[in-house]
Order: C-alpha cells, then structure tokens, then sequence
C-alpha cells in the first residue's frame, strides 16, 4: 500500500550562514538527497512544502535598498510569490539531480505557486508574530528601527532580534481541487511554499494582503487536503523536548493530543520556533485522526526505519 505523506521544510534545509544563491542551492542538494530515500522504495508519495521566512525578508530588504519612483519596492504579498519561485526553482533543480542520480528520473518535480486564503479580519493583522529576514543584535535592531519605524522586532530565541509580520491563518487554498489531484508516484509536487501567497477572497476575485503564513500551519491544511497518511514537519532538532535546556529536559517521542495540550499550557514550546510546529501538527491529528512527526532531515533515516521523531497522535 502506498503511503503519502506532506514533508514541511524548516529554513535551515535551505540557508545556511552563506545567504548567496549558490550556497541555498548546495544546501538544497544536500535536503532533497536526503529525502529521496522516502520515495525510493515506491511505496511513499510525498508532497513538498517549505519555509521562506529569511528569504522573504531579505528580498524586502533588497527591495527597500532599491526603492525608487521609477523602480518601487514590491509589496510583501507579491515577495512571496517571488521566493515561491525561486526557491521552488532550486528545488526543482536539486531534485532532479538527486533524482537522476538514484535512478528515478521518471518523477518530475513540480513546482506549484499557491495562493491560500486567510480572513481579512484575522486578529493577526493586528499582532504580527512572524519572524522574517536576518537576526540583528541591539544596536543593529535600533539601527534599522530608525529607518523602519513602524517595524516590530522581537527576541528570537536566544539567537537576536528579528522582523516579525502579520501571519494569518490559513482557511484553504484557491488552486485546492489542483493541488489535491497532483501526487503520485511520478510527480513529486512543492506547493505553498512560505505558507502560500496570502490572499482574502473579494467580489471580484482574490486581493493580496500583507503578510507571511506560517508555513507549518498550511502544510496541515496541505497534508489535509492530500488525503496525506503522514505530517512530516523537519526543523533543526531530532525530537521535541519539554524543560529545554533544563537539568530535567525531557524528550517526546510519541505523546498525544491531550499530553501536548498540557504541555503548551506549561508554556514548554517557544512562540515563534517549536510552538507552531506543535500546533500545526496538533490540528492534523486533530482534524485527521492520522499521525504527525516532528524530527530532523538528519533523523529520516532513523524515521524510515522505526518511525523515530516526535510522533503525535490521536
């Protein structure tokens, strides 16, 4: 039987320390060989998604250093349809050579620029929360707050300042009937990338709005709109803890709906790291009654193997 399952990126499968493009496309070369072994056996389908949350503010930043009458600076709406292409550009790229080189070239890797739905009168238009563009000291951050103050910065972690924007939720995708009908086993698709091109429905049509979707919130929309057996959400760590870098750190390994919903309430997961990916992945099970695995690209071989990660179910 053949399984599906939605691999959500985290941004360090992409960037590194080296933001130029040659060094994201190495990088990139070195996730999807990774990730070949899940299908190479033919019995996974698996349907992409990935961050773009420094991608997206570097190329505003890029924009700004640019921004004239005759050359305006785009708006944040239309940068991420920009890294939707870019970095499905890469992906295509990597995956392919990762492909050919293990004997699949018969898969084509399909990039998808994907509009997602969100409610104009989200709260988070009001709250931004998501963290775009590079880390900045002190200095740095109140530098930039000078020229850009009407921007909102917060601590990221223990690792510096960064920008954060709106991130609404997702409500479904305007290309749904596409996107659910294009996985199988010769077409590996990568779909709302950086959360989708946020947009709210109007009389007329769709209307972009400013904002970055969280990425692993719509890859549970994804993973649900796939029919997918499994969410994969990948980020830097093997396993989700609780007590973090504590004398009593504890890691999960399969945990349930209602042992998680403790756990957030203790307030054990970072907002704006490990809280929305336990989220995200908590609506899954939640909508699904399906399985959803939080882990590392280094860990998928030991997933494959045994199913190793933080395993959340029913």
């Amino acid at each position: 039987m053949v399984r599906r399952i939605v691999v959500a990126l985290g941004g360090n499968a992409i960037l590194t320390d080296d933001p130029t493009a040659k060094a994201q496309q190495i990088a990139l070369e070195k996730t999807t060989e990774q990730l070949v072994p899940l299908i190479k056996d033919n019995d996974v389908e698996i349907v992409v998604t990935h961050g773009n949350g420094p991608q997206v503010g570097n190329l505003l930043l890029q924009q700004l250093e640019a921004n004239s009458a005759k050359n305006p600076a785009m708006p944040l709406d239309t940068a991420v349809a920009m890294t939707q292409g870019q970095i499905g550009y890469w992906m295509v790229q990597a995956f392919t050579k990762a492909l050919t080189k293990n004997g699949m070239g018969q898969v084509d890797v399909l990039p998808v620029v994907t509009r997602t739905v969100v409610d104009k009168n989200d709260p988070a238009f009001e709250k931004p929360t998501k963290p775009i563009g590079p880390f900045y000291d002190e200095a740095a951050r109140d530098e930039m707050l000078k020229q850009y103050p009407s921007w909102v910065f917060v601590e990221d972690s223990g690792r510096g300042y960064r920008r954060v924007v709106p991130s609404p939720k997702p409500s479904k995708f305007v290309e749904a009937k596409a996107l659910a009908a294009l996985p199988s086993k010769t077409v590996l698709p990568i779909v709302s990338g950086g959360g989708g091109v946020p947009v709210i429905a109007t009389s007329e049509g769709f209307e972009g709005v400013e904002a970055v979707i969280d990425k692993d919130f719509s890859a549970a929309k994804l993973a649900e709109l796939v029919s997918a057996d499994d969410l994969l959400i990948l980020t830097a760590v093997d396993n989700v803890y609780v007590n973090f870098n504590k004398p009593n750190q504890k890691k999960l390994e399969v945990v349930t709906i209602s042992e998680m919903a403790e756990y957030i309430s203790q307030g054990q997961f970072a907002a704006g790291s490990m809280l929305p990916k336990v989220q995200a992945a908590m609506e899954f099970v939640t909508r699904t009654g399906r399985s959803a695995t939080i882990t590392s690209l280094d860990n998928l071989p030991n997933f494959l193997a045994t199913g190793s990660g933080t395993r959340i179910m029913p």
